[in-house]
């Protein structure tokens, strides 16, 4: 953990340039020492059916969720957050100004108990030490 997800609306595939978006995402999570680096994931989920506000013109929005594994204190988890949605609202903020867009994020911690998962990329990181 950290996972990042993306749900977007189909309409602005192009314009958001979400690969972008995850490499600053990783690199910003990775800057914050609190996230093994090999547990760092971003990933897009396309929206091609939607409803949004009165249907009367080309809206389009992002959702974003971080889901972390517990343990992390409320303050190092605000800092994150705050840190992200900025960097969020900067990545996009040209789109903004050329549409009508709606941005939200939420992060999510996980159960300690009920959060099960296998990883071996993690080894890489920690030879590389």
């Amino acid at each position: 953990m950290p996972h990042f997800y993306a749900e977007c609306t189909e309409n602005i595939r192009d314009e958001a340039r979400l690969p972008a978006l995850f490499a600053k995402v990783n690199q910003a999570l990775a800057d914050t020492g609190i996230f093994p680096l090999g547990g760092i994931r971003s990933r897009a989920i396309w929206l091609d059916t939607w409803q949004m506000a009165d249907g009367e013109q080309d809206y389009a929005f992002v959702h974003m969720t971080l889901k972390i594994g517990a343990g992390r204190n409320l303050e190092d988890q605000q800092k994150v957050g705050e840190m992200l949605f900025d960097l969020i609202k900067a990545h996009f903020s040209e789109l903004m100004a050329l549409r009508y867009l709606g941005l939200s994020f939420t992060m999510e911690e996980l159960d300690p108990v009920l959060n099960y998962k296998s990883n071996n990329v993690h080894s890489l990181f920690k030879t590389k030490k």
